[in-house]
C-alpha cells in the first residue's frame, strides 16, 4: 500500500480524501496546507503547514494537489520540488473509465465521471462528479471539468480551461486555455484562449 500525500485541506480535498478511503493501493499519510501551523497527528493522518514536505524524501510517497482552483494547482505543482510521475491518478471506484483512455499524473475522477473511448486527460486535471466526457476528446493539463458538465465526442478542450457546472459542449468543438465557460452554458462554436463564455447558446462575457 503506497503512502499518499494531500496538498491543500478545503472542501475540494476533502472528496479526494474519501475517493483514497475507497482504494485499497493507498493510505493516506499527510495533508499538509498552509493553513496550518503546527503539526498534529489524528487518527493516523499528519496534518502539518506544507514545509512539511521539505523535510522527507519524496520518493517514498505519492502526491495529489488537492485544490479546486486551477491557477492555484498549477502553482503549487510549480513550487515543489516533486517529479510528474510522483503524483498519482485518483479514480472513484463508481466512475467508468474506458480502457482506451488515457488519463494523466495527478489527475482526479470523481463519483460517477464517466471517460469513454481514445480520450485523453493531462495531468492535474479534475473530472467532477457526474461528468461525462466523450469518446476522442484531447483534455488539457489543469483543466476542471465541473459537476453534471458534458462533452459529447471530439472536444478539445486547452489548458487551465474550467467547464463549469451542468454545462454541455457539442461535437467537435475547441475551447481555448485558461477560459471559463459558465454553469449551464451549451457552447456550439468554437471558444477563444483567456475568455468567460455564459448563457445558451455560449456568447463571450465582456469585461
Amino acid at each position: 500500500m503506497t503512502k499518499l500525500i494531500l496538498i491543500g485541506a478545503g472542501g475540494h480535498s476533502k472528496v479526494i480524501q474519501d475517493i483514497v478511503a475507497e482504494d485499497k493501493d493507498f493510505a493516506l499519510y499527510a495533508i499538509v496546507d498552509d493553513a496550518f501551523d503546527d503539526m498534529n497527528e489524528v487518527d493516523g493522518i499528519i496534518y502539518a503547514n506544507t514545509s512539511f514536505l521539505e523535510g522527507i524524501s519524496v520518493k517514498n510517497y505519492l502526491f495529489c494537489v488537492a485544490i479546486g482552483n486551477n491557477n492555484i494547482r498549477r502553482n503549487l505543482y510549480n513550487k515543489f520540488n516533486i517529479p510528474l510521475e510522483s503524483y498519482a491518478t485518483l479514480v472513484h471506484p463508481s466512475a467508468v473509465i474506458s480502457k482506451s483512455a488515457k488519463i494523466g499524473h495527478g489527475t482526479v475522477v470523481m463519483p460517477n465521471g464517466v471517460v469513454n473511448a481514445d480520450t485523453i486527460i493531462g495531468n492535474h486535471c479534475i473530472v467532477n462528479t457526474n461528468s461525462v466526457i466523450e469518446h476522442d476528446n484531447i483534455i488539457g493539463d489543469y483543466v476542471h471539468i465541473s459537476p453534471n458538465a458534458t462533452l459529447s465526442g471530439a472536444v478539445t478542450v486547452d489548458e487551465g480551461t474550467h467547464v463549469g457546472a451542468g454545462s454541455v459542449v457539442i461535437p467537435s468543438k475547441n475551447i481555448g486555455s485558461w477560459s471559463t465557460v459558465g454553469a449551464g452554458s451549451v457552447v456550439i462554436n468554437n471558444i477563444m484562449e483567456n475568455v468567460t463564455v455564459v448563457g445558451v447558446p455560449a456568447k463571450e462575457l465582456k469585461p
